[in-house]
């Protein structure tokens, strides 16, 4: 019972000689084609950076124009309440000339020996407060 150990199975024919080599068409294409990957690669990472920058440049324009708008706004307001400020002072300013000035023209007209009539101010009081009197009734009959 001999039986052989290793098994008849056929046997690849041993190559003998050179091994076959590349064409350099293939180096050509591969060169080519890494080339290519490479070239799209940075242009594409240019595009997306050219993308990014506007996207930026957007929003900062947005947020710039908001706060502008803003401080816009708060100038304008301070600027209203400043005018209202100054007329109202104003108006003060312009009854208590105005009351300076009846007293002086009272003080100079009782103090003037050429006129008949040293209360001249006193008179024309009294004819505004009639006047006005006539308006307050004129008033509460139209009501």
């Amino acid at each position: 019972m001999n039986t052989p150990i290793e098994p008849n199975l056929p046997q690849a024919p041993i190559r003998t000689g050179r091994p076959k080599q590349a064409k350099p068409r293939t180096y050509t294409i591969l060169i080519v084609s890494w080339i290519i990957l490479v070239g799209l690669g940075i242009w594409g990472a240019k595009a997306y950076t050219d993308y990014l920058q506007l996207q930026i440049k957007t929003d900062i324009a947005a947020q710039i124009e908001n706060q502008l708008a803003a401080v816009q706004e708060d100038y304008q307001k301070q600027i209203g309440d400043l005018k209202q400020s100054m007329s109202a002072d104003m108006t003060q300013l312009q009854s208590k000339i105005d009351s300076v000035n009846e007293l002086l023209s009272f003080t100079k007209d009782s103090a003037s020996s050429k006129t008949d009539n040293s209360n001249q101010l006193y008179t024309q009081l009294a004819d505004v407060t009639k006047k006005l009197d006539d308006l307050k009734k004129q008033l509460d009959a139209l009501q």
